[in-house]
């Protein structure tokens, strides 16, 4: 299947957008739309960080481990996704680029590894559903960020 891409222009310096992204219980904050039921595991940042959560999209509710695989400060953070009873494996990659105006671009892209073949047969209606719910993840990640960034320099 095809990956899906979809990214957004923050004030926060890479530095600053990295730091935030490296500690995942910073990412239910911003995910929580859709992923419930968190549990940690693992380190709270960095490679091996590790959580189990429920995802619910598209009418269906399935349970994903999420675990950081790569770490390229402040560049990347690469996310291992595995669920559907291990039927699905994906990638999920936090890509933070500065702006020459300040600022950081961030992308995050859903790459498929292995998909079930309900996944397969509907990939347009699954991608476009990956798509709208990341897009509504990145505008909260942004209002998440400011509050971070905002509460950490008073």
């Amino acid at each position: 299947m095809k990956s899906v891409t979809v990214s957004i222009d923050v004030p926060q310096a890479p530095e600053q957008v990295y730091d935030f992204l490296d500690v995942m219980a910073h990412h239910e904050l911003f995910t929580n739309h859709y992923l419930t039921d968190w549990r940690y595991s693992g380190p709270g940042r960095g490679i091996g960080s590790c959580a189990t959560v429920t995802a619910a999209l598209g009418g269906t509710k399935t349970r994903v481990t999420i675990e950081v695989v790569e770490a390229d400060p402040p560049r990347r953070i690469v996310e291992r996704n595995l669920s559907a009873a291990g039927r699905r494996l994906a990638h999920g990659t936090y890509t933070i680029e500065p702006l020459r105006t300040g600022g950081s671009h961030l992308s995050f892209t859903y790459a498929w590894a292995r998909a079930p073949l309900a996944d397969r047969l509907l990939a347009l209606v699954v991608r476009a559903t990956m798509r709208r719910a990341n897009r509504a993840v990145m505008r909260r990640l942004a209002t998440e960020l400011a509050r971070h960034v905002s509460a950490a320099g008073s």
